[in-house]
């Protein structure tokens, strides 16, 4: 797959839509302007790539939004070495966007199809996260703390493996809820038993679901 011109200046665009809609984080809107978000899109769907729209991907998942991917992104306050857990890798996309910004991602995915196509088209993208073909719910105890966890699929609560895995004064951001409608929530850790937590609008997921398969 290539990235000419056309793709590029689709993305430019796209980028200055996402300004437009209030995305301010220059860091995040070079980012998308970099990744080529066509690289992870289900071929029927490639020339609809820079529409800001969510879109499947395989297995009845999702490629979010690019505005809601910038958003959760900005929430993040990503700089530029700290260690971040994804929880619901996918097509790898926001993965790819944090590794952009200079994070050192760690990514769990639930779906075994989902979890080898995102690991082979990342390498050979030329990012290497560590990724995870495991249960979301547990986290990843054995490269704790993190700075910061990023949850890509609606949460009915949040659980505590992750809470405990997050450093003191680290982020977490999540749509919260079940429905057909979530708040996107950011928990402040401030020590290992007190968290302050924001509300930042609604946004529709796919449900985070536990095992993996």
């Amino acid at each position: 797959m290539q990235d000419t011109f056309k793709e590029k200046g689709l993305r430019k665009k796209l980028v200055e839509t996402l300004r437009e809609k209030g995305i301010s984080d220059e860091k995040v809107l070079r980012a998308m302007e970099t990744v080529p978000r066509h690289f992870f899109m289900d071929s029927s769907f490639i020339s609809f790539a820079y529409k800001d729209q969510a879109f499947p991907i395989s297995s009845g998942q999702t490629i979010s939004q690019p505005y809601t991917v910038a958003f959760q992104t900005s929430l993040l306050e990503v700089k530029e070495g700290e260690r971040i857990l994804e929880i619901g890798t996918g097509s790898g996309y926001q993965a790819a966007v944090l590794m952009e910004m200079g994070a050192i991602v760690y990514s769990i995915e639930r779906i075994k199809d989902l979890f080898l196509f995102a690991g082979n088209l990342l390498s050979s993208m030329g990012y290497h996260p560590y990724l995870f073909w495991d249960d979301g719910y547990e986290g990843k105890s054995s490269y704790a703390p993190f700075d910061k966890i990023l949850l890509t699929a609606a949460a009915p609560f949040i659980p505590e493996a992750l809470k405990m895995q997050l450093k003191p004064g680290g982020l977490l951001v999540a749509p919260f809820g079940e429905g057909n409608l979530q708040k996107m929530i950011r928990l402040i850790k401030i020590d290992e038993h007190n968290f302050t937590q924001e509300e930042h609008g609604n946004f529709t997921f796919v449900p985070f679901l536990p095992g993996k398969r």
